[in-house]
Order: C-alpha cells, then structure tokens, then sequence
C-alpha cells in the first residue's frame, strides 16, 4: 500500500511518526473516510467539510486547501489501483517533543492519508438477494460529544467488540432514556409503517455523510416520508425495517436484533426502493 504522510508518498512500512505524536498518545486528531469507486469519490466535498468543522472544533489549523485534498485522494486512489477504496485522511495536532495534557503552541499538524479496501456498490439493488445484518443493542456508554469525528475510538471500539464477539454486524445504541442514539460505527433508520425515521442530529450522533445522502436523496425524490425525531428502542425492537449507514455499507439492512427478527425477518421493500433512490443520486453531492 501506498500512504501519504506529511506531504510525501510512501510505502505503508516506511511511514513513521514520533511515539510522542498527540495522535498516539492522546488520540488527538479527527478523520474522515471517502468511498471511491473506480476513481469516482463519493460525496468527496461532504466528508471534508465534516472533517474541517471537526478540526476547527478541536482547534487544530486545517493543513490543506480543499484542492491539495482533493489531489492527494486522487493521488492515493491512483497510486493504489483505483478499483473499490476508502480514502482515510488523519490529522493529529503533532509532537511538541513531550507527553502534557494542554495543547502545544507552533505545533505542525501530522497529516496522514491511506486507501482501506470496501466491497462493491451493488448497482441493482434487489432485496430479495441482499444479505441481511445481524445486530446487537447496548446503552450507549461513550462520551458526550460523538458529533465529533475523533481518532479516540475506544468508547466506539467496545462497543463494536460486543457485536463482533457475538459474530454479529454491528451495535446499535440507546442512551439511559431508552433513546435510540446511534451504532458503534453507523447512524440508524427505522421504517414504520412506510415512514422512515432517524434521530435528529445533536451531540450524541455523528452527523454522517451517507445518513445525510439518504435523507437528501429521498426527499428529493419525494415518495418516502422521512422524519428526524426522538426514536425510542421501543420504536427500533417493533419496527417493520431497519437500517444502518456509514461510507462503506451505504444504507445496509438490518434483518436481526438481539436475535429477534426485525419485521418479517426478510430484507425489506422500502430499503430496496430507498436504495434505488440512493443510488440514482449518489455522484449528485
């Protein structure tokens, strides 16, 4: 793999960093993560400026134009064989040469871009030959500013653990009101009904690209109703469908919750619609 780090490109075994890097010892950074396919990103402008708003709110100075980022995603594309890739970008506030809790003055930002390999966007969506996930749910037990694309995971991470132990997909979330809040590394829809509903944006969620492609791209189509509300795990255990979003499984549909079936148990009718929809628009942000 080909990986860029501070304005050079490499091979993945000769990146290096200080062990003093703000990134490593504090998880101080944000990231974001594009798919591409073939080359073509998508929703590319959306990403960064989620990862500039989260820059900006941890007070670290944004590194680059949008046109270097631009560059140096098409650049570590290219240089990785194009085909189905995450373009991970990183930046973390630097090394000051010690390990302090406060932020360092005329600290440079270490600036990190990889490739991750993603399965293909299906072109057709057919439900009737989609995999299903199957999912767990937990309370939410991580810190109170999620809106933030942070590189300090580790809240996210054991969360994700308790599904993949079970050899489950992912964790869906609820806070200690029994209030849907997000998956360990997805936003959340239900379908009642015909209605689709997620939570509104706030401090508990991360506001994601594909979450907001889908709510864009449907109500612009028009046919499906979506709302952004409070949604109870009551809501979530009765609901006919549900699905989960994040850059890589775009909108993937959720057939199994703490081993009950979710509506009939089969992928369902609005998901399939909903994904042709999705997939009509999704080069258009």
């Amino acid at each position: 793999m080909i990986v860029y780090l501070n304005g050079e490109y490499m091979p993945a075994e000769q990146a290096t960093i200080s062990p003093l890097d703000r990134g490593f010892i504090f998880g101080d950074g944000i990231y974001d993560v594009t798919p591409s396919y073939d080359g073509q990103m998508v929703g590319f402008h959306l990403h960064m400026k989620r990862m500039k708003n989260g820059l900006k709110s941890i007070g670290i100075d944004n590194p680059l134009t949008d046109e270097q980022w631009w560059e140096v995603a098409e650049n570590l594309s290219e240089k990785n064989g194009g085909q189905n890739l995450g373009i991970y970008f990183q930046v973390s506030r630097g090394s000051e040469g010690r390990r302090f809790h406060g932020f360092p003055f005329n600290t440079k930002p270490t600036v990190f871009g990889m490739v991750i390999d993603i399965d293909p966007h299906p072109s057709v969506p057919n439900r009737k030959t989609k995999p299903g996930l199957r999912v767990v749910s937990s309370e939410d037990l991580r810190w109170r500013r999620c809106n933030i694309k942070s590189t300090a995971l580790l809240g996210n991470v054991l969360h994700f653990q308790e599904s993949y132990e079970l050899k489950r997909d992912e964790t869906i979330m609820y806070n200690a009101q029994g209030e849907l809040t997000e998956a360990s590394c997805s936003n959340v829809f239900i379908v009642k009904n015909g209605v689709v509903a997620t939570p509104s944006l706030d401090h508990q969620i991360l506001p994601g690209i594909s979450r907001h492609m889908a709510i864009e791209a449907l109500r612009a189509e028009g046919t499906i109703e979506v709302q952004e509300r409070v949604v109870t795990m009551d809501e979530v255990r009765k609901a006919d469908e549900v699905w989960i979003t994040n850059s890589s499984k775009h909108i993937g549909p959720v057939i199994e919750l703490d081993a009950k079936p979710v509506g009939d148990g089969l992928v369902g009718e609005v998901w399939e619609k909903a994904m042709i929809i999705y997939e009509a628009a999704k080069y258009d942000f």
